[in-house]
């Protein structure tokens, strides 16, 4: 089993209760918000594992990007 012991009747019954807190609009934007954070933090484990101390390619852009510019 791929999730341990939970098993597929435990699976069914977290997200039938997650649908009844949640409701079904609100789901799929938790499943997308869970995957970016997911992802944020795999990215941030292995630049610390290989000792990379450089900022990501991605995020740099982005923060140069907005860094004000002097007015001439």
């Amino acid at each position: 089993m791929p999730f341990g012991n939970i098993g597929i009747g435990g699976l069914i019954l977290i997200l039938i209760i997650a649908l009844i807190i949640f409701g079904p609009s609100k789901l799929p934007e938790l499943g997308r918000a869970f995957g970016r954070t997911l992802s944020e933090f795999k990215v941030a484990t292995r630049g610390l594992v290989n000792g990379d101390e450089e900022e990501n390619p991605k995020d740099a852009a982005t923060s140069a990007s907005t860094v004000s510019k002097p007015k001439s």
